[in-house]
């Protein structure tokens, strides 16, 4: 959207800002803005609105599912130039619902994208393996109550890891791409009393990767797939040859890296964070 297709009472000037946000998503239809359902972008767009009696495009750096959560989306959109960024940042999550917060708000230079700039991202994946769920957790966490080998879901982890082709794991979109590779820099399964906590980074992910990975990984846990099949599974680059998909509930976009020295940072953290 140009800074004409916006609707303003005068001629101002607009500026590109960046705005940090974590959510819950389980009462969103995913990140795409739809007419007839609440979504994420819907929302944010909405309460700027609600703020400036403006329309405006928010892009985000990546469309998470519904039900996904996010603890560093990031987004992009252009507002008037003269705004003050702490304001404008209360007066938008005094707009939003409690399930969104706008963490973050600043001006950016115009070549920055939320997507488009992006050089890596960060997914958490969230399992609660125990036999009693919280209730402050449903919705947060896939829960399988069934105990899982976690040591064998731990050694399967390295095949996931390096530039490969993941045709198997994911999902067929509405949209074509141009190649199903993309390079895993780090996968890890960490044990925290009850909850077992997957990081993964990559330069990009295909519709519901995560998921479909966590999905093997589990089956791997409930015995139901050998460490040896992994590989085997890999290069099938048939979606048919792998196992289902985890549900969204304990999915979150955990973070967005805009510069080599953060992405390796976070890589190297990953790495080693052992039990």
């Amino acid at each position: 959207m140009t800074d004409s297709q916006l609707s303003t009472p005068e001629e101002v000037t607009f500026t590109n800002y960046r705005m940090d946000v974590r959510y819950d998503g389980q009462q969103y239809y995913g990140w795409q803005r739809h007419k007839d359902k609440p979504t994420i972008q819907g929302a944010l767009e909405n309460a700027v609105t609600d703020c400036f009696g403006l329309r405006c495009n928010v892009e985000g750096s990546g469309r998470t599912d519904r039900g996904t959560h996010a603890l560093g989306q990031v987004a992009t959109i252009r507002l008037p130039r003269d705004i003050d960024d702490k304001e404008t940042l209360i007066s938008l999550n005094n707009a939003l619902d409690k399930t969104i917060e706008i963490i973050h708000f600043q001006k950016v230079d115009d070549d920055f994208h939320a997507r488009e700039s992006a050089r890596g991202k960060c997914y958490r994946y969230k399992i609660w393996n125990q036999l009693d769920l919280p209730p402050e957790m449903d919705g947060k966490v896939w829960y399988i109550p069934e105990k899982l080998d976690v040591r064998a879901m731990q050694k399967a982890c390295p095949f996931f890891v390096g530039k490969i082709d993941y045709a198997s794991f994911a999902k067929v979109p509405n949209y074509k791409r141009a190649t199903t590779i993309r390079t895993v820099h780090a996968l890890n399964l960490r044990q925290d009393d009850d909850v077992l906590n997957f990081s993964i980074i990559a330069d990009g992910f295909l519709y519901k990767m995560v998921r479909n990975i966590v999905r093997a990984l589990v089956k791997v846990g409930e015995g139901r797939t050998q460490i040896k099949d992994i590989p085997r599974i890999i290069k099938a680059k048939n979606r048919q040859a792998a196992p289902g998909t985890a549900p969204a509930s304990g999915l979150y976009l955990n973070a967005v890296f805009y510069d080599k020295n953060s992405l390796d940072a976070a890589i190297q953290k990953i790495r080693d964070d052992k039990d």
